[in-house]
């Protein structure tokens, strides 16, 4: 059985760290970032904050010389990967999650929480005695499918999507070119991402838990089997 081609799509440097993985596990992988991921100016709103709550990575990449003032309070993470990097920051790391950050905010005890996050971020619903203030510390700019992608895309391949930003950029890319979604196989990180990419796709499916490693693991079934 002939293997599909494995599309990665996420920003820098993640894209080349997830390329490299699929090219260790022997996957046909070909990267193409189609973001480009910026820090945002904002301003440090009023302390004392009971925890950090991070949703990405790019949260430490992009937060800027600010992030200084922050390193006492603790960070709650969504996942490992942003809590590694929270870590490699020099934050503490209280609190990590695998579901995603709405289920990781359903856990927190009472208290002033102050979200870093992107321009594109999920609306939050704090449960009572739990209040957030957010400050937007980095956004993803879309980039066009390049020529060569879309040549990939005229045949069947899968497709890996880290966040409903891409799912919705990807999808929107694949309506402009006419691209055959039912050729397309998706694996997604989180099932909000499937959700966000819509319907007509070969296949939709998500990954165990939030992790890199699951991701290319169901990535990996799923060139072969499809």
């Amino acid at each position: 059985m002939t293997s599909l081609p494995l599309i990665v799509i996420r920003p820098e440097p993640g894209n080349t760290g997830t390329l490299a993985a699929a090219k260790a596990m022997t996957l046909a992988a070909h990267g193409f970032p189609l973001f480009d991921v910026a820090p945002r100016a904002w301003d440090m709103p009023e302390r004392p904050f009971t925890a950090i709550l991070a949703g990405s990575a790019n949260v430490f990449r992009h937060g800027g010389p600010q992030l200084d003032a922050l390193r006492q309070i603790p960070v709650a993470a969504v996942g490992e990967t942003t809590a590694q990097f929270a870590r490699g920051a020099g934050f503490t790391v209280n609190r990590t999650g695998e579901g995603g950050l709405q289920p990781l905010v359903e856990t927190l005890s009472p208290g002033r929480y102050l979200r870093l996050a992107g321009l594109d971020r999920v609306e939050l619903v704090p449960p009572d005695g739990v209040q957030i203030e957010t400050r937007t510390v980095y956004a993803a700019q879309p980039c066009p499918v390049p020529g060569e992608l879309a040549a990939l895309l005229s045949g069947r391949a899968v497709t890996l999507l880290h966040s409903g930003e891409a799912a919705r950029h990807f999808r929107a890319e694949c309506e402009r070119l006419e691209i055959v979604r039912s050729n397309i196989y998706l694996a997604c990180l989180a099932p909000r991402i499937g959700e966000l990419a819509g319907p007509g796709w070969g296949q939709i499916a998500v990954a165990r838990t939030r992790t890199d490693a699951d991701l290319l693991e169901l990535a990996a079934r799923m060139c072969q089997t499809v």
